[in-house]
């Protein structure tokens, strides 16, 4: 008999008691949090329970609030999360009130409606945030909504607010994202997870959008095999079985879950079944004996927003998280490292060569690894790749079957086949959309997995790796420090691998666009819009800074025109490109798809703090020329005039 996903549980947990992402990594907040609640189900399991408790308490704040030790200290979703786990528990009431409190007091960003993306929703209404003072998201607040109810807390003004929001941004045709439904005019799509913990903080309540995010999972589930959609599904679906539909669904869920758990357990390429997917396995599958998503409290949503005094009153002097420099000290510190660091801005050397080789590839199924190669001939001196760690970075935002949104598998592993050939020691795929958490679904719906399978590579979801606090090397946003992958950081040689694209925000993106993904969306969360509001080229540019790639490959053979990064369509164009300079790779990038990059925001900005050179007689162009391969590509909708070369 296959050992069952509590056993395995047990098995993955870290040195210090709790629970990583992965097997292999210190504890995390979130997976320890679902490891407890799975565990507490068998008393045989009381000393694992223990360790995993005993472990959160290492990252207890005096405020009451819970936030990685090691991570962005803004970062306070976690918060919710050991609440609802301590409540489950029946921990005392004494207790939970400290922590009940602080969740109380964490407010979000109200957007302006000068401002607001999206028109159809309420911005005004107030939630949680993924990291403090900054904007209202689905899921940590459906997390803060679930957890205060689950304590009794579910009458608070806070929570009314927050379950409404929550019901305003659900789609009338079902399901829910991360934010808003629609984004500069284009109506976004549903992603299951948030949907699940959505439903699960809204049981209760009667709305017509709450059936039609029922419906929308029962569909999601007929057609995935992943394990963490399939057990967040039925946790969700469980705690709303008032139909037929839903109950004919649950006994298909069930088996689906079990299937997929024997396939995960398998996988050891980083696409295996890691605690927190074991965690809700054994959850999903236990809610016949015991649920504990399950509320039995009545739900209060307030019919109007919750505002002036009422507000006021429910909130009783909101702490906000330390900064960074406190002090006089402090700040005086952060001053001197401001200006040293812009000093060395200033100075910072140029790439050793700024010179871009353009390659004639037609078809996928072309010898790509000895393309590369010969590429490779002229940076290879400059790039020594024997006996090193290669770190890919590919763009894998969303998958649709219909859409060339990502970098395509086939390129990826004719990248993965070339680093092997060098001499590579290790080749990573490491990634971490700002889209879709669950990153493991988009690898194997994509074809990535597949690709990992054959050459034998390991996968690292970004956005759950290690947190490494790093000085800020632009500073253009402001912030003093960055919080980066370990896995990309401590990669002997880093490759950015971008399609060639157009966005709607940034006008295109291509190997400097393409580092969002390397900041864990457990310091910034999801979509990192933190990021977006702080300044899309400043913070491309902080970021390339800070962790600049040795070399930039753009996957040209087909690319994306018009409405990108998601909604555009294939544009084929037959070119790979690549070279050490990444401002002059994303420059000429641009060129070929007929944009003038000197009026791309972020490649100006680039420019002038030295990330490489973007004027085309300052780039040696190599291979095919420019202009045997440039077409004009649709701009994005509404920055038609700013992309349109000079002339034209």
């Amino acid at each position: 008999m296959p050992p069952s996903p509590l056993d395995l549980l047990v098995l993955s947990a870290s040195a210090c008691g709790g629970f990583g992402y992965r097997p292999d990594q210190p504890a995390h907040l979130e997976p320890t949090c679902l490891a407890a609640v799975a565990l507490a189900a068998d008393p045989a399991q009381s000393a694992a329970l223990a360790s995993a408790m005993a472990s959160l308490e290492q990252h207890r704040n005096s405020d009451g609030s819970y936030r990685l030790g090691r991570g962005r200290p803004q970062a306070v979703w976690p918060t919710a999360l050991v609440l609802f786990t301590r409540g489950v528990l029946e921990h005392p009431a004494a207790e939970l009130l400290p922590i009940a409190t602080k969740l109380l007091a964490v407010e979000s960003k109200v957007v302006r409606s000068d401002t607001s993306d999206a028109g159809d929703i309420d911005a005004g209404l107030l939630g949680w945030p993924w990291a403090e003072d900054t904007f209202s998201w689905v899921e940590p607040t459906a997390w803060a909504c679930l957890a205060l109810r689950a304590v009794g807390q579910g009458t608070h003004p806070r929570v009314q607010e927050g379950l409404r929001l929550l019901l305003d941004r659900a789609f009338d045709h079902g399901g829910a994202n991360y934010g808003s439904r629609v984004i500069l005019g284009k109506q976004t799509e549903p992603i299951p997870g948030p949907t699940c913990v959505l439903l699960l903080a809204l049981q209760g309540v009667d709305h017509p959008r709450i059936d039609a995010a029922k419906g929308y999972l029962r569909v999601v589930a007929d057609k995935t095999a992943d394990l963490e959609t399939l057990a967040w599904i039925k946790l969700a679906l469980v705690c709303h079985a008032d139909d037929e539909a839903t109950q004919l669904a649950l006994p298909k869920l069930d088996a689906k879950i079990a299937d997929s758990l024997a396939f995960e357990a398998n996988q050891t390429n980083g696409l295996g079944a890691g605690p927190l997917r074991l965690a809700l396995a054994a959850l999903a599958l236990n809610t016949a004996a015991r649920n504990p998503f399950k509320l039995t409290d009545a739900p209060q949503v307030a019919t109007h927003a919750v505002v002036g005094s009422t507000r006021e009153a429910a909130i009783d002097a909101p702490t906000r998280a330390a900064s960074e420099s406190t002090g006089l000290f402090g700040k005086l510190k952060a001053k001197v490292q401001s200006f040293l660091l812009s000093g060395t801005g200033a100075i910072r050397p140029l790439p050793v060569t700024s010179a871009v080789h353009i390659a004639k590839v037609d078809r996928y199924d072309a010898p790509l690894a000895d393309i590369l190669s010969k590429q490779f001939d002229h940076f290879r001196p400059h790039v020594p790749v024997t006996g090193k760690r290669v770190v890919l970075k590919p763009n894998l935002v969303e998958f649709h079957r219909d859409r060339v949104i990502n970098t395509d598998p086939r390129f990826v592993g004719a990248v993965i086949d070339f680093f092997q050939r060098e001499g590579a020691s290790e080749v990573i795929v490491a990634e971490g959309p700002g889209h879709w958490r669950n990153v493991q679904f988009l690898v194997t719906e994509s074809g990535l997995g597949d690709v990992l399978r054959k050459y034998g590579v390991r996968f690292v979801d970004v956005n759950h790796d290690e947190p490494v606090k790093v000085a800020n090397v632009g500073r253009t946003t402001g912030l003093e420090y960055l919080y980066l992958s370990k896995t990309v950081l401590e990669a002997d040689v880093f490759v950015s691998l971008p399609k060639l694209k157009t966005h709607h925000w940034a006008g295109a993106t291509l190997s400097l666009k393409n580092l969002f993904g390397i900041l864990p969306g457990i310091c910034y969360g999801w979509p990192k819009n933190e990021l977006h509001w702080r300044g899309i080229p400043n913070s491309i540019v902080d970021i390339a800074l800070t962790r600049t790639p040795h070399l930039a490959i753009i996957d040209g053979i087909v690319g994306m025109e018009g409405d990108g990064p998601l909604a555009g369509t294939a544009r084929h164009v037959g070119a790979v490109v690549m070279g050490l300079d990444p401002l002059a790779v994303d420059a000429t990038g641009c060129r070929l798809m007929g944009m003038n990059p000197e009026r791309l925001p972020t490649l100006a900005l680039a420019e002038q703090k030295r990330l490489g050179v973007m004027k085309e007689a300052q780039i040696p162009q190599l291979g095919e020329p420019i202009a045997g391969l440039a077409q004009a590509f649709e701009p994005p909708p509404g920055i038609e005039k700013q992309l349109i070369p000079a002339g034209k």
